[in-house]
């Protein structure tokens, strides 16, 4: 799969095109976990928002369609970011 073929995370699950990614816009991959393989687009957010990681909503999660994964940013890599495991919401 290349990039412009992964799924961006966020988009709607009837989206006739979620594999499109915005021009200008930084995406990193999520690897692990229950969205692996996903883009996720972090162009509004800042250098320390970016540092810190996220939780995002994972419908396939330990917790069930409320659960969160964690996700932070690979030591080194400014274009992937590691699960770190699923949290309840």
């Amino acid at each position: 799969m290349t990039e412009n073929t992964r799924w961006v995370y966020g988009t709607d699950h009837d989206d006739p095109d979620p594999y499109t990614l915005q021009p200008g816009h930084t995406y990193v991959e999520l690897v692990g976990g229950p969205l692996d393989g996903q883009l996720l687009d972090v162009t509004a957010l800042t250098a320390d928002e970016r540092a810190d990681g996220a939780l995002l909503i994972a419908p396939r999660s330990a917790y069930g369609p409320c659960g969160r994964a964690d996700y932070e940013p690979r030591s080194g890599c400014a274009t992937r970011w590691d699960w770190r495991g699923d949290v309840p919401w």
